[in-house]
């Protein structure tokens, strides 16, 4: 079995039971993955993570499900307590969770503030602590950023500005993980092509997103299509462990850094 292949190996996803997570857990379990545990936020998610734990065991891998909060350190403690209960430590962690707020500024609030900093920033934060006290030696952790991190543009400083510091967050991971041979990277999509994108966004904006990067007229949608995104991060939780402190844009010549 190699150590950086996806055989006989555990992975635990952040925002696993539907879009990107959901789709990564899929192909994770197809290609091989022991175990696939994804987490959903509440209720309103527990149709789809059912449909995805399907898809998992239907692949042949062991699919588990956990409820949580994860703005919380507690929280996240819990999540991969229950983890590593569940299936043994893991081998892959993958977060994927994030929230969007299109806004100017001066209209922001502080409760916005507020939940834009625990969503984007502090949650990223202590998943990447959990994942240093929990992973396997070996291991691979992956972070959803944005590529709005190599834009310059008005309206979303919090989404983007609470995005930046899981920059630092990596590089410093990477470091203090290294000497276990724990690899630690975060990738930033383009728009894209979920109901994650959309809410924000209005009808000229969405028009722009879809005709903005070098390679929207091949893509299905003019966005950033999630069948786009997993492969880039299949590769950098297996066989691409040697990149590792780095944040990657993958968005077809959306933004560049």
């Amino acid at each position: 079995m190699s150590i950086h292949g996806l055989e006989g190996k555990n992975v635990l996803i952040a925002g696993g039971a539907k879009n990107l997570g959901g789709l990564m857990a899929r192909d994770l379990a197809r290609h091989g993955a022991k175990a696939v545990v994804i987490h959903y936020h509440d209720a309103s998610a527990r149709s789809a993570a059912e449909q995805t734990l399907r898809a998992i065991e239907a692949a042949g891998a062991k699919g588990v499900a956990l409820q949580g909060e994860l703005t919380s350190a507690r929280g996240m403690e819990q999540l991969f307590a229950e983890a590593r209960a569940a299936v043994g430590r893991p081998d892959i962690a993958i977060n994927t969770v994030g929230k969007v707020l299109k806004k100017p500024i001066v209209e922001t609030t502080e409760a916005e503030f507020d939940e834009m900093s625990a969503v984007n920033a502090k949650t990223a934060f202590f998943f990447l602590k959990e994942a240093g006290r929990h992973l396997n030696d070996n291991g691979k952790v992956c972070t959803l950023v944005t590529s709005l991190l190599g834009a310059y543009t008005p309206f979303y400083a919090t989404y983007a500005g609470m995005k930046a510091p899981v920059e630092h967050f990596t590089r410093a991971a990477s470091k203090e993980f290294g000497e276990r041979g724990i690899s630690v990277t975060a990738v930033g999509p383009g728009p894209m092509d979920t109901p994650f994108f959309y809410p924000a966004e209005g009808e000229d904006a969405v028009t722009y997103h879809k005709t903005a990067a070098a390679l929207s007229r091949f893509s299905k949608t003019g966005l950033t299509d999630i069948e786009d995104i997993v492969p880039f991060i299949r590769f950098l939780v297996t066989e691409g462990w040697w990149m590792t402190g780095q944040t990657i844009l993958v968005n077809g010549g959306y933004t560049t850094k």
